[in-house]
């Protein structure tokens, strides 16, 4: 589970929409300044599934006696759909929707159990670590300032009080992870396989394609491997501690 969550989920969707969008602007200026081909009868395009959201409760669940409401899952969902779109294009899998929303109400009750944890256990947010948090979302999602980020997310339905709040979570949600995961620091030796594995995966794609892949030096990725271990393990420690919330907690899900 890679660290700021929360927001970047949905926040990916849209900045995948905004750099296509840009794609698609720049490839028809491109088109104006050349002289136009020969009209060709465009190629049938595949009819795209809508998100399926019939018969979603008005209560998708309840965690210790907290709702999850109907509007939160088709929020989260809807966003979880246009990730699997995305996929589905590239893998040419068809998405089962019903397995995809069982995954988004088993992630939100896990998500609740771990924002009562960090509650029960006193964590709390100052405003330099949320702002903090916030310059790395904006650093993240490849973003110039903080208006810009607002303004991006106000495109997806969240105010900025509402974007705050959840940073706010995120930081304590954050603060509760570290402290189950311990040391995540990956040794030398960690990081040298981790290195390995990877280069062999390019290299199999490279020549399953028949084209020679020239694969990064260990030095040039050893920042983006180790923090990509530091995720992995943060990771397994939240997974961990929501099967151990979940074993001594009140949990309905009506999906």
């Amino acid at each position: 589970m890679s660290k700021k969550w929360l927001l970047s989920l949905s926040f990916a969707v849209l900045v995948f929409v905004m750099v296509a969008c840009g794609d698609e602007d720049e490839t028809a200026e491109d088109n104006n300044e050349t002289e136009e081909p020969e009209m060709e009868e465009p190629a049938e395009q595949p009819e795209m599934p809508e998100p399926d959201l019939e018969g979603v409760p008005d209560v998708v669940a309840e965690v210790n006696g907290e709702e999850i409401p109907r509007d939160e899952f088709e929020a989260t969902y809807q966003g979880q759909f246009q990730q699997a779109m995305m996929q589905a294009q590239m893998s040419g899998q068809e998405i089962d929707q019903d397995q995809l929303k069982e995954q988004v109400a088993e992630s939100m009750i896990g998500t609740e159990l771990l924002v009562q944890e960090a509650d029960n256990a006193g964590f709390d947010a100052s405003e330099e670590e949320m702002d903090e948090t916030l310059d790395e979302l904006i650093e993240m999602n490849q973003l110039e300032s903080r208006e810009e980020f607002m303004s991006a997310m106000e495109q997806q339905g969240m105010g900025e009080e509402e974007v705050m709040d959840q940073v706010e979570l995120q930081v304590k949600l954050d603060k509760l992870i570290t402290s189950e995961a311990g040391d995540t620091e990956p040794t030398e030796e960690e990081v040298e396989e981790f290195y390995e594995q990877f280069a062999a995966q390019q290299e199999e794609m490279g020549g399953a394609e028949g084209e020679e892949v020239e694969v990064p030096s260990f030095d040039e990725l050893k920042p983006e491997l180790e923090q990509e271990l530091r995720n992995q393990k943060e990771g397994e420690a939240s997974q961990v501690l929501v099967e151990n919330l979940r074993e001594e907690a009140d949990v309905t899900n009506h999906l």
